[in-house]
């Protein structure tokens, strides 16, 4: 299973069924691919205790697989996974700290999306609510405007339904 879903966020199991492995059957970019992130949700690595580790490093570090400096080394603790929350939008990149595994393509790199309004698209916008005018004898005729649209001034007030 890749994701599991909550009222506001997503699980998503990293490499699905193979989790956080040296040769999974999917490259993990091509995996991500798949899902679109957003803030809050997380991202459960999972691998045989004590075999991988998770670090969390910058683009250059990224590229260069240097584990050095990570910004930081997730932790398994008793389990055999361990969890990232997504609490930005941006890119986030991630590198096995075991050997060379991250050299050997161990990595992963996603853009978690930045919160948006909702767009309304024309077929999707509401339709403006129908102005019904009272009957009412009007003292003049109504003038009328080279623009194509006739307009008048009731002298009692209208009401929208």
């Amino acid at each position: 299973m890749g994701v599991l879903c909550s009222s506001n966020a997503h699980r998503f199991y990293v490499g699905g069924d193979d989790g956080w492995t040296l040769h999974p059957s999917r490259n993990y970019n091509h995996w991500a691919e798949k899902y679109r992130f957003l803030i809050n949700d997380e991202l459960v690595f999972k691998y045989k205790k004590g075999h991988d580790s998770v670090l969390v490093v910058n683009r250059n570090d990224y590229s260069k697989c240097n584990k050095e400096n990570p910004m930081k080394a997730l932790k398994s603790g008793d389990s055999s996974s361990s969890i990232f929350k997504l609490e930005k939008s941006g890119p986030f990149f991630f590198i096995s700290g075991h050997d060379q595994n991250c050299e050997k393509g161990q990595k992963l790199d996603i853009i978690v999306l930045s919160p948006r309004h909702h767009n309304i698209t024309p077929s999707s916008a509401p339709k403006a609510p129908t102005i019904h005018h009272s009957p009412t004898p009007s003292p003049s005729p109504a003038p009328f405007h080279d623009s194509g649209i006739e307009s008048s001034k009731p002298n009692k007030p209208f009401r929208i339904q």
